[in-house]
């Protein structure tokens, strides 16, 4: 290996340091993504379900039957221990299989949540407040990885409308932004430059306000535990799992687009709408089939995750190849 000093290199020789990130970012993502080939069995591996809840997971009282019509009750539901041992967290760690761990000892309270912006009355919950906001439902959702592996996941929680309600979003108000808490001495990946942190996504008003889109505080009848995002999640259930920012903070309504994460570390490769469409491929694999977490073989992918029937209206007239 030929070695060169600094002063000795040519300006015209040095790599852009965008493209030399670029590339990084695409070595990483295609590991990632080679990692899903055989999702059964490396899962089945390397994740250990626990036996019993973390200490700080609770059982939830008063859980009312869901009132969705996106609710998938007679699909099976991915075993508690296999949604709770293979996540996607960066926060605190990009190995799925390291995330329960990692997260173990994460304090979600106190907690609170600042909901501001374009509203009549700004105002901010803290975690008891949130959770008054409307009674607890369950809601038997689809979760599909843009990675290619999907589970079906009882959750609860309540309409992020009913939230939106209580601080009377101004008509100037067309995007609802979200943010995750920020606290690299808690969530120790943070320190690293894989994402620009904190995490932030956004949906548009009519997303937001649509009855299939929750905040989740909870699965399997208890409280979210840590790696699951921990007190509260967004789930919605039509999109990529990327788009379910966790451990909320803040959300702010605004009248442009706000950025998203992984929209804005690879704008090609994860739009901001994220609705799942098999006819548009990830520039690296396709998503025209999925694995299900729990299961041998793949199973073909559903346009809008199945849930078309209910969202495909807010769309309409619009090009997913090209808004994807």
């Amino acid at each position: 290996m030929l070695i060169k000093k600094a002063d000795s290199i040519k300006s015209s020789e040095i790599t852009d340091k965008k493209f030399y990130l670029n590339r990084r970012f695409f070595l990483r993502g295609a590991a990632l993504a080679a990692s899903t080939v055989a999702t059964g069995l490396l899962y089945r591996q390397f994740a250990v379900p626990s036996a019993e809840p973390p200490a700080e997971v609770e059982k939830i009282a008063g859980v009312q039957p869901s009132q969705s019509a996106g609710s998938n009750a007679s699909e099976g539901l991915t075993p508690r221990g296999d949604i709770t041992n293979y996540n996607n967290f960066y926060e605190f760690s990009t190995s799925k299989t390291s995330v329960a761990e990692r997260a173990r000892n994460f304090i979600t309270r106190p907690w609170t949540i600042s909901v501001e912006g374009l509203a009549n009355k700004p105002r901010t919950f803290d975690l008891d407040g949130l959770l008054k906001v409307a009674p607890p439902e369950e809601r038997i959702y689809r979760l599909r990885c843009v990675e290619g592996w999907s589970m079906v996941i009882p959750w609860i929680g309540f309409s992020l409308a009913k939230l939106l309600n209580e601080v009377e979003p101004l008509s100037s108000a067309k995007y609802v932004a979200f943010q995750t808490l920020y606290d690299p001495k808690r969530m120790r990946n943070q320190r690293s430059n894989d994402l620009k942190w904190p995490y932030v996504e956004g949906l548009r008003m009519d997303e937001a306000l649509h009855p299939l889109t929750i905040l989740a505080t909870g699965l399997y009848g208890e409280t979210l535990p840590p790696q699951n995002g921990a007190p509260v999640r967004l789930v919605v259930p039509w999109k990529y799992g990327f788009k379910s920012i966790k451990s909320i903070v803040k959300i702010n309504l605004v009248a442009d687009e706000p950025p998203a994460t992984w929209n804005v570390a690879a704008p090609s490769e994860y739009g901001f709408y994220s609705n799942v469409n098999p006819k548009v491929a990830h520039p690296r694999w396709s998503q025209a089939r999925e694995r299900r977490i729990g299961e041998w073989g793949t199973r073909p992918t559903l346009p809008f995750n199945g849930y078309g029937e209910e969202v495909a209206h807010l769309y309409q007239g619009m090009d997913l190849r090209k808004y994807f």
